[in-house]
């Protein structure tokens, strides 16, 4: 957990939506990505009201955001994952499945921040959280809220894994490192190591490198 980054990129120009009607991308990819497109600030569909406020505020402290550019959803995206059930395939021994998983974090945060602070944890200060979310991902939170289960576990397989998917999962996170998205049905050539296709995006310091004629 740290302070939101400043407005930085090592590819200031390059937006992968450019890509959307090129041979790069087919039918179905430009459906997926256009479903996820349209996810944003609407009322919540697993999470309740009070849920979603408490996962937007831990995704703030995960994956901070860039300044310059709209946040991508991060909240809405796994609300939306868990709505349509759409399950990792696999579990951890355990582990219970994802929805209850959620739940059951959110509602022992709030009941370990009310023992510490006297407020929900979405209510509490930035510090507050972050010291919070790192005796979790710890195992140094203990309540009973948490019924049996490693809070560590929680974070390292479910909160903080799927907070993470999420932002990578939106085209402005792959525009902002440089990612091409899906390559169906063009697909990548380079695949050496510091390699790129041409259609990739040209990293700032690269272009430099190029005009000059050294790489």
């Amino acid at each position: 957990m740290r302070e939101p980054p400043r407005r930085h990129s090592r590819y200031p120009d390059y937006d992968v939506l450019e890509k959307r009607g090129t041979p790069s991308w087919n039918d179905k990819t430009r459906e997926v990505i256009a479903r996820r497109l349209a996810i944003g600030s609407q009322r919540p569909q697993f999470f309740t009201a009070d849920e979603f406020l408490t996962v937007d505020a831990i995704a703030a402290r995960i994956v901070p955001q860039p300044e310059g550019r709209p946040p991508i959803p991060v909240a809405g995206l796994v609300d939306e994952k868990l709505h349509m059930e759409r399950a990792d395939g696999f579990r951890h021994a355990g582990m219970p499945k994802e929805g209850e998983a959620w739940r059951i974090t959110l509602h022992a945060l709030d009941v370990e921040s009310e023992a510490a602070h006297g407020k929900p944890f979405r209510s509490v200060g930035d510090e507050a959280q972050d010291a919070m979310l790192r005796r979790m991902e710890k195992g140094d939170l203990k309540s009973e809220a948490w019924q049996g289960l490693s809070c560590a576990d929680l974070f390292k397989n479910r909160i903080g894994r799927d907070l993470v998917y999420a932002y990578y999962s939106h085209p402005s996170a792959w525009s902002e490192i440089g990612w091409g998205g899906p390559a169906s049905p063009r697909g990548y050539v380079r695949m050496d190591f510091d390699e790129r296709d041409p259609w990739e995006a040209v990293e700032v310091k690269d272009a430099a490198t190029e005009e000059r004629g050294d790489g």
